[in-house]
């Protein structure tokens, strides 16, 4: 994308995140995001998964790693903010790191713990 996207107002980011992408906050001009996993394993699954995105979309988050929990900060740098590219990407993090086998598939699913969404 030529140029520095434009910047969505503070006030229409919370608004979205509300009806977009519940689980995600805003602070201090990042969009953010914690997500609970079953453990070390689970983590780094889920972190090399977020890494795969934001590689082929060019755009990369800040991650916080931590035992059973991978935090997700995301904002555009070029911009100064929050964007269209960060909503989409959020977007897809979301679908990815929460994804499971729909009922009456074949594939049987993880178990409960594997990841899941946090209060934060």
């Amino acid at each position: 994308m030529p140029g520095k996207p434009p910047l969505i107002a503070a006030e229409t980011v919370a608004e979205r995140l509300r009806g977009e992408l519940p689980g995600w906050t805003t602070d201090s001009g990042w969009l953010r995001r914690e997500f609970a996993t079953g453990g070390w394993p689970t983590t780094l699954m889920l972190v090399n998964a977020i890494g795969f995105l934001s590689g082929a979309a060019d755009h990369h988050p800040d991650l916080e790693v931590g035992w059973g929990t991978v935090r997700v900060k995301l904002q555009t740098h070029a911009s100064g903010g929050v964007t269209e590219r960060d909503f989409a990407l959020a977007k897809e993090i979301e679908k990815l790191a929460l994804w499971k086998p729909p009922g009456g598939s074949a594939l049987e699913g993880p178990p409960d713990r594997w990841v899941s969404g946090s209060k934060r």
